[in-house]
């Protein structure tokens, strides 16, 4: 039965998304048939409405900011929420759950958990009916990180990218740019975050060497690897400290995938470096998803010198 209708509801969206190619209609028939599989707990979210309902997720950063946060929030709202599973150092991520269990030590984003969330798959359209905004600002907002300048955070990434190099980064020339720029303006916090500060999932991180050239070149930057040591007894994890970090900044430089999902929730305006002919762009999500988070303006650029001239404009 289930065969029968994910290939009936392919045939309907390949009638509704024809100039979408066809591998990206897949993901747009399995977040149908996410709501779809949501029917079968009408009765228990908007009639008995008990505390019934336990997420739980391996995957990647960006699927679970994106979608099983926002779901996980929802049933907190409506009384339904039992208890959240994720991997360690989420713990923040989940404030408002009651009962929350660090199992995973490692994301694996072939773990087969998408059917019971609402949206799991890239799509030209998600669901909302089940799906809240997380007040991350409003929550984490704090009097710790509060400089004499307003912040700009740039959240960079480096590392392989669907088993091939690097796509999706700020270079040490663009980051000597940027901060060339718009240092008198900003305080600029630089976040690369070191592969024994996150929970890694199957992208290799590389070394671009910037942090050495940051401190050597740019004294005035702040990096966050620095905070994390300075603040270790005060913070429970680097996702603490990002949290905390982010609730007091309203302009962000993010790359593709996890950094540009984690910017995008906490209002403000978000510059996305995301290059090439991604899911996320074909698909329209910059302009669905991605803003829906925390209502912040994204801006997509697909090139480096895209991304210079929303800089020039924006900031």
């Amino acid at each position: 039965m289930q065969k029968i209708i994910l290939k009936s509801l392919f045939v309907v969206a390949s009638l509704k998304y024809p100039h979408i190619r066809k591998s990206y209609r897949y993901y747009i028939r399995d977040n149908y048939f996410c709501r779809i599989n949501q029917v079968k707990y009408c009765l228990k979210d908007y009639f008995r409405k008990e505390k019934y309902k336990v997420t739980d997720f391996q995957g990647e950063f960006d699927q679970e900011l994106r979608y099983v946060i926002p779901f996980a929030y929802w049933h907190f709202l409506n009384g339904t929420l039992l208890k959240t599973i994720s991997c360690k150092n989420t713990r923040e991520l989940y404030f408002f759950s009651h009962n929350h269990e660090e199992r995973y030590q490692v994301r694996d984003w072939r773990v087969p958990t998408r059917y019971e969330f609402p949206n799991m798959e890239h799509s030209a359209s998600f669901s909302y009916s089940k799906w809240r905004r997380v007040p991350y600002k409003q929550h984490f907002s704090n009097s710790i990180f509060v400089f004499e300048k307003p912040i700009l955070i740039i959240a960079n990434k480096y590392n392989m990218e669907w088993d091939n190099p690097p796509l999706n980064f700020l270079s040490i020339i663009d980051l000597d740019n940027i901060i060339s720029t718009y240092g008198q303006k900003y305080q600029i916090i630089y976040n690369r975050p070191l592969p024994s500060h996150i929970v890694t999932d199957n992208s290799e991180i590389l070394d671009l060497q910037e942090h050495a050239w940051l401190k050597q070149t740019h004294s005035e930057v702040i990096l966050v690897d620095d905070l994390y040591e300075t603040y270790r007894a005060k913070v429970n994890n680097f996702n603490h400290l990002q949290l905390l970090l982010y609730a007091n900044c309203d302009r962000f430089i993010s790359m593709h995938g996890g950094t540009a999902a984690l910017a995008s929730c906490f209002e403000g305006i978000n510059v996305i470096l995301s290059k090439g002919h991604s899911k996320e762009k074909e698909l329209g999500e910059f302009a669905t998803i991605f803003p829906a988070l925390s209502g912040a303006k994204i801006l997509h650029a697909q090139t480096t010198a895209a991304l210079f001239e929303h800089l020039q404009k924006h900031f």
